[in-house]
């Protein structure tokens, strides 16, 4: 694909854009809803559109090697992907559920549910792939120094002279060629046995006509299967029943289009250091030609500015301060007249707010005394507003990123003449433009040190004055400035490691396991970077609970290695024995949570996550003193801001033995991943058996193992198909194909989830905050029903009776 048809694709994606913006501004202005399900339908379809820009942005930015269009559509790009954060999290508080069908709204949009699956941004990984290559590297060598890691040692091969070389091969050609006439021996023993046996029965030779006349019969039925076979499989085919035989392999199209997409890559990364050096280049060369002008320039107009300002006024004005802009105060396009009348203004409007003031202190003693006899009264008043008020649009944080990077677009880019610019290098024009101001600021600021100068000479040549006010005035102002930072100052966390270096402590973090090597999991619905992660709802802890084997611990390694981050294991298990005692412990979370700062993003995972909040501590865990984070758990989350890109990860098969309170109140997000169900295992069992060197064919039975698999999780799946499919049994592939018993016996091995436990499961959910939430509304809208049938009843029956006493 050109150039060309990805600049169509921003386009209709920034021309989607556009429509939503102006919807979400429109929306803002209309009234309240109360209707529940109105509500979610539409931010349902806002979720929707916005899902479909943010893939076609990505797909975009990853592709378009324009560096300066790549800046645009990056802040596009991360506004949506915090919208879709935000949205998320409105339907979550209204639904009270983390899980949202749109099967409605799919198919009224004529979309299938792939549409709404978000990818992963591939510049996650590619713009930091040097830096994680490297991490990767001094990890493995940090885990090779310690033993931690077993490495195979080459075997050392000692070279054989070439004697004993000839010697090896001629006894291996020798026992072949005795192999090959040992048989050809024995065929020849068994063909004049059978002459013998024939000559001593009196059997007669055999009739050839008869035998020509049975391998034509059974070669003419064999080829006219062989025929209905393929007739069949080609049906299939058209039918779109089965795949077309070469499915699976790459096509020579898509290996050239992969091929293209890696030269796009490095064109990328050529026009973008060719972009960065032309930033430098052009900067200097403004300065160098069109520095002096615009410095003679300035100093023209101010000086004008001081003759106009001492004609009108008779006096020399005050230069403004660095603090109040400089000469940017004094060139906002007004004259010197309007900065007198503002003045005057200003004077006028100090002395009327003096006067409100003495007012209002007088009205405030009467007001007192009204307002604490009406407290009541107001609270009701507010609590019947909200409830008529209804459902709004809760404000985002995203909407003027994404507004001012469509306005950018729209005034930069959608009509802009590129037929010069084939190669999509950067475009010079347009970094003078923004250069040109920041040399108009630099040489400001030399400007105004002179003018300022040049002004007091003036002052003191002229009018003879000294500014023995302005000091005054500007020491005052210091003394104020103190007091604001004193009453400001925060209590920083103290450094337990101030002189060691973050290399030396990633090192012995690695060396005490508490920073482990994610292993390579590929993941399809993350979203998150550093822009959207500072703005959008911010979540510090997440809970996966589930019985074992559905993939909480999979889905953490996954997480790691699709957004790069660093995996810290502080499980109770992991942490047993390890830096002991209240101060031990402070040290290795004030460790653990630098080193996670400082090379984020970072997860910090927390494996049997109930242990910490054990209602009661088995005997036989006492030892390894699980609740040793309980109470620093909580402070730590705390000292998280929204600019810190680390995430604390909890993964449990038995919430329940929790308490729960405190549980919920550390991990405030919380996923209850299920077993999966028919349509889920049926995708797994042909999944994992073609991973596992497997081939599908009709013997196959997939239909029949996904109805057989109720109850079992992903892990038992893989389990019984990786004991099937040993290497032995895939080499017989070909000649015996799979059939589904033979999965049964592996399977029938393992417990599968009963009814109970995941009834327990349920029930436990139900406690959590979300769930109770979700309860509650569940039971008013019940009430709300019952309410509604029985002013209805009450209705009949007042009717009934009026009718009886009618007809008396």
């Amino acid at each position: 694909m050109s150039h060309t048809t990805y600049n169509k694709m921003w386009a209709e994606a920034q021309e989607a854009l556009n429509g939503l913006l102006q919807r979400e501004t429109e929306d803002k202005s209309l009234k309240p809803q109360k209707d529940r399900i109105t509500v979610f339908q539409t931010l349902a379809t806002f979720y929707i559109k916005y899902v479909q820009i943010f893939c076609n942005l990505e797909t975009v930015y990853d592709q378009i090697v324009h560096p300066q269009k790549r800046l645009v559509i990056r802040q596009v790009l991360e506004g949506v992907m915090g919208r879709i954060l935000e949205l998320k999290n409105e339907m979550v508080e209204l639904e009270n559920s983390e899980f949202h069908y749109f099967d409605d709204i799919l198919q009224d949009l004529k979309l299938s549910p792939e549409h709404i699956e978000i990818p992963i941004p591939r510049y996650f990984i590619k713009e930091k792939l040097k830096v994680l290559r490297e991490r990767e590297k001094i990890l493995a060598q940090i885990l090779i120094n310690s033993g931690l890691q077993d490495i195979k040692p080459k075997k050392y091969i000692k070279p054989l002279p070439l004697e004993e070389v000839i010697r090896v091969i001629q006894i291996s050609e020798r026992a072949r060629q005795g192999r090959l006439r040992a048989t050809f021996m024995k065929q020849i023993y068994l063909e004049e046995k059978r002459e013998r046996q024939a000559r001593l029965q009196g059997v007669k030779g055999p009739n050839l006509d008869a035998a020509a006349l049975r391998i034509q019969k059974v070669w003419r039925g064999f080829t006219q299967w062989k025929k209905t076979v393929k007739m069949r499989e080609e049906e299939m085919i058209f039918l779109g029943m089965n795949p077309p035989p070469q499915f699976q392999r790459i096509s020579a199209s898509v290996a050239r289009a992969q091929n293209v997409e890696t030269k796009r890559c490095e064109v990328q990364g050529r026009h973008e250091t060719e972009y960065e050096k032309a930033l430098v280049s052009i900067k200097t060369h403004l300065r160098e030609m069109e520095g002096p002008d615009i410095k003679e320039s300035l100093q023209d107009q101010i000086r004008q500015w001081f003759i106009e300002c001492r004609h009108i006024t008779g006096k020399f004005p005050d230069y403004p301060n660095e603090e109040e802009g400089g000469s940017t105060a004094i060139f906002s396009q007004k004259t010197p007249d309007q900065v007198a009348a503002e003045l005057a203004a200003k004077e006028e409007e100090a002395a009327v707010k003096k006067q409100t003031k003495e007012k209002g202190k007088k009205e405030k003693g009467k007001k007192k005394k009204k307002k604490k006899k009406g407290k009541g009264k107001e609270k009701k008043g507010k609590m019947d507003t909200e409830e008529e008020e209804g459902w709004k649009m809760a404000p985002s944080n995203f909407l003027p990123i994404m507004e001012e990077g469509n306005n950018q677009y729209k005034d930069v880019w959608q009509n802009r003449d590129e037929r010069w610019n084939f190669p999509q290098e950067y475009d010079p024009e347009l970094i003078k433009e923004e250069k040109r101001k920041e040399v108009e600021e630099e040489i400001r600021v030399q400007v105004d040190e002179l003018m300022r100068q040049e002004l007091k000479n003036l002052k003191l040549a002229v009018d003879r004055e000294k500014e023995k006010k302005r000091k005054k005035g500007k020491k005052g102002g210091k003394k104020k400035k103190k007091k604001g930072k004193k009453s400001g100052k925060k209590k920083k966390e103290k450094d337990l490691t101030p002189d060691r270096t973050i290399d030396s402590l990633y090192e012995e973090l690695v060396e005490g396991g508490l920073l482990i090597k994610p292993k390579t999991v590929k993941l399809s619905d993350y979203v998150g970077s550093q822009a959207v992660h500072e703005k959008a709802p911010l979540v510090k802890a997440l809970l996966l609970a589930g019985p074992t084997g559905v993939g909480k611990k999979m889905l953490v390694h996954a997480l790691c290695t699709e957004t790069g981050a660093n995996l810290f294991n502080l499980s109770a298990s992991n942490i047993a024995g390890k830096y002991p005692g209240k101060s031990g412990l402070q040290m290795m979370l004030h460790m653990v949570f630098k080193v996670a700062k400082q090379l984020q993003p970072s997860v910090i995972w927390i494996g049997d996550a109930e242990k910490t909040f054990y209602k009661k501590v088995p005997k036989s865990e006492k030892e390894m003193e699980p609740k040793r984070l309980k109470k620093n758990l909580p402070k730590i989350l705390k000292s998280l801001k929204a600019e810190d890109r680390v995430l604390v990860v909890g993964t449990t098969q038995r919430p329940f033995d929790a308490d729960l309170r405190p549980f919920c109140r550390v991990y405030k997000k919380i996923l209850l991943i299920p077993r999966p169900d028919y349509a889920s295992r049926f995708v797994l069992w042909k999944h994992i058996i073609l991973q596992n060197g497997g081939a599908v064919t009709k013997s196959l039975n997939i239909s029949c193992l996904a109805k057989v698999s109720d109850g079992f999780t992903q892990g038992h799946i893989v389990y019984a198909v990786q004991t099937v499919l040993s290497e032995r049994r895939l080499r017989q592939m070909t000649n015996k194909p799979l059939t589904a018993a033979e999965f049964l016996s592996s399977l029938a091995r393992q417990d599968p989830v009963y009814k109970e436990e995941e009834e327990t499961y349920k029930v436990w959910y139900a406690k959590t905050p979300l769930g109770k939430a979700r309860a509650r509304a569940l039971m008013e809208g019940e009430e709300v029903g019952k309410g509604k049938g029985k002013g209805k009843d009450k209705g009949k029956k007042k009717g009934g009776k009026k009718g009886k006493k009618k007809k008396k």
